[in-house]
């Protein structure tokens, strides 16, 4: 029986913005050589230059605030997920909205993620 995409994606968002705004450095088995990066344009491939992108933001930090979550299943057997909210980091008093999307790839009984696009919408 297929994985409900929906559940999937709710504990994996709950799981990926908890690591990522308490223990960043703990994000990287999320990540596989061939997971693609996209953050605010800049591209990055590999779990560890992924990881290093991620750990080298300027604000050590942070906390995410979901408003939306969608989830479908992929063709590939995977899960698309599209997330939105806010995220608010040390030393800022106003939110910041963000939009992100992640391509999950299923890894045996399990699933890592393939590709991940953020967004800040600043617009």
């Amino acid at each position: 029986m297929a994985a409900d995409p929906d559940a999937v994606a709710k504990a994996f968002t709950d799981h990926y913005y908890h690591t990522f705004d308490t223990n960043r450095h703990a994000l990287g088995p999320l990540y596989q050589e061939q997971s693609l990066l996209t953050f605010e344009g800049q591209k990055t491939a590999g779990s560890a230059l992924i990881l290093q992108k991620l750990t080298s933001l300027p604000f050590s930090q942070c906390k995410h605030q979901i408003s939306s979550l969608d989830a479908q299943p992929s063709m590939s057997n995977g899960i698309n997920i599209v997330v939105t909210g806010q995220i608010i980091t040390e030393g800022e008093s106003q939110a910041l909205k963000f939009s992100q999307f992640f391509h999950l790839a299923q890894a045996g009984a399990s699933y890592v993620i393939s590709n991940d696009c953020f967004r800040l919408n600043l617009a």
